[in-house]
């Protein structure tokens, strides 16, 4: 566990700060692949009342679909170009974000996507609990 100091700073693609439930940061180092993810749940006891700060780059769209049920999430574009793409009440809306810090809040309980149109960089802020993944959202 890397603990913050304010005298040396971090870098967000390779240490993500976890917000706990009483508002403290623990960051930890990303070793990618689901098995962080499953680390997180186990760590923080199923990720109840936390919040994970991420970074991401995409070259092309995700390989599938997630849902936050326990909070909406915020998805800020720091550079490049990219779609989410949410699915609500069963229709596809698509969100073109193009602008460095451009955002789009992601509404809990509704499933989506990013297709990465320009090599994009997204910081993500997720209400983590109950997270789910899957190659295709579920037909309403």
């Amino acid at each position: 566990m890397a603990s913050p100091t304010p005298d040396k700073p971090m870098q967000i693609l390779d240490t993500f700060p976890v917000l706990t439930p009483d508002m403290r940061v623990e960051a930890l180092p990303f070793t990618g692949g689901m098995e962080f993810y499953e680390g997180l749940e186990t760590k923080f006891g199923s990720f109840n009342k936390h919040v994970l700060v991420s970074c991401h780059e995409f070259n092309e769209a995700w390989a599938t679909w997630e849902f936050h049920p326990k909070g909406d999430e915020v998805v800020v574009l720091l550079s490049g170009t990219a779609t989410m793409a949410l699915l609500i009440d069963g229709e596809h809306q698509l969100v073109d974000v193009e602008t460095p810090g451009e955002f789009v809040i992601v509404p809990q309980g509704i499933w989506h996507t990013a297709i990465a149109a320009d090599n994009a960089r997204m910081l993500f802020i997720t209400p983590g609990e109950g997270t789910e993944n899957l190659e295709e959202p579920p037909s309403s």
